[in-house]
């Protein structure tokens, strides 16, 4: 039987932090090992736009987490002795969901100027699953770039566009959608979206 390895998830500022906060309990609830690092905006978006009360991170963290935060790993932005930053840890993927620009450009130009942008640098040079969700519209050409470079490098770029073909009832439905496509990616198994061509 093959070793389970963790995820690393990093947390941006992008809109949409919903998305990485419901892959995350998705991830937890299906008994994975997370690694997970989150950009200060991405508190700011988890204020603004989940009204959720940031005062507290780690009281926070537990309340969201609370399923198995045991198996939750919590790395500081600039922690470069977190052994995500090294390609000896092993690791089944890695997933940058909601993805700002900032940091799509960061990784796309090999900066490591963060411990995300490490780790999916690290992802990268081991030729191991790295996921993007960018979270952006318009977009312009350098932006359009720098998801070509990635991809051209081994990275899956995922924009967060639910689809409609499952008949979505709620504003959940749209977002479990999204979360549902990036399990896909990941190689996660999960029942969260009707599947095209299928009854149930």
């Amino acid at each position: 039987m093959s070793t389970q390895y963790p995820y690393i998830v990093g947390i941006t500022g992008a809109s949409g932090a919903v998305y990485g906060i419901r892959l995350v309990q998705e991830l937890l609830r299906a008994k994975h090992e997370v690694h997970l690092v989150l950009t200060e905006a991405a508190w700011q978006v988890f204020k603004a736009e989940m009204n959720l009360d940031t005062t507290d991170r780690e009281a926070l963290l537990d309340s969201l987490f609370k399923d198995r935060r045991q198996a939750l790993h919590i790395h500081d932005l600039h922690n470069y002795a977190a052994p995500i930053a090294s390609g000896s840890f092993r690791t089944e993927g890695m997933i940058v969901i909601p993805c700002s620009m900032g940091s799509l450009s960061g990784m796309a130009a090999g900066a490591s100027g963060n411990l995300i942008e490490r780790a999916a640098d690290v992802m990268l040079k081991e030729h191991r699953k790295l996921v993007i969700v960018p979270r952006e519209t318009p977009l312009h050409q350098i932006q359009l770039e720098n998801m070509l470079k990635l991809s051209k490098a081994g990275a899956i770029i995922l924009p967060a566009m639910p689809g409609f073909y499952h008949s979505p009832q709620s504003l959940d439905d749209l977002i479990l959608f999204v979360v549902g496509k990036a399990l896909d990616s990941l190689g996660v198994d999960h029942e969260l979206f009707k599947r095209w061509g299928t009854e149930s």
